[in-house]
């Protein structure tokens, strides 16, 4: 059972953050071989994805933090990074010569907004499983946000991708982030 219960939380983990790649290369090319700026966005992943996972394991226990009505305005976090970014780009490089990175803090919360779809997944797994089935599917998860890390930085170290990434990714990482963030809101049906 152990066996199927991992292969199981593989699964859904590759279904449900195969969009986290896209962002995770972006990230790790912006940060282009800076070793503090790849454990920043490794540890917001984390922080991020176990916010994702106490939300899931929260709302499976029948408690709610936010109402379900509420949740498509967390498309509001990848949308002001967006701007932010892209606000960034206006006034040039910093004095170290590279754009501003994103730290911890701010990875975990694009990774919190992007995952907000994730807990509405999880539940339905966490609440159909018992106790042991789900820490087993959460050790896989977090050794799976690793993994994703690892694949991310490599996506963002293929020299294709790395000359696209240098030539554009300053561009590339507003525009993915803002368009997550309105898919978010608009997929959740914000203000309706």
């Amino acid at each position: 059972m152990r066996a199927e219960t991992i292969a199981a939380a593989i699964g859904l983990f590759a279904v449900t953050n195969i969009d986290d790649l896209v962002i995770l290369a972006l990230l790790f090319g912006r940060a282009a071989g800076d070793r503090r700026a790849e454990r920043a966005i490794l540890a917001g992943q984390l922080a991020g994805f176990g916010a994702i996972v106490v939300l899931a394991l929260v709302a499976t226990a029948g408690a709610t933090l936010l109402p379900d009505d509420a949740i498509p305005y967390l498309g509001l976090l990848p949308l002001a990074l967006g701007v932010r970014a892209a606000w960034a780009l206006r006034g040039g490089e910093d004095e170290e010569g590279a754009p501003p990175a994103l730290g911890v803090g701010a990875v975990a919360a694009l990774t919190l907004a992007n995952g907000g779809d994730n807990v509405g997944v999880y539940v339905p797994v966490f609440a159909r499983a018992d106790a042991g089935a789900v820490a087993t599917t959460i050790a896989a998860f977090l050794v799976l946000v690793v993994a994703w890390c690892w694949a991310g930085r490599r996506l963002a170290r293929h020299p294709p991708v790395a000359r696209l990434l240098a030539r554009w990714g300053h561009v590339l990482l507003p525009v993915v982030l803002v368009a997550l963030g309105v898919a978010i809101l608009v997929e959740g049906d914000a203000g309706a």
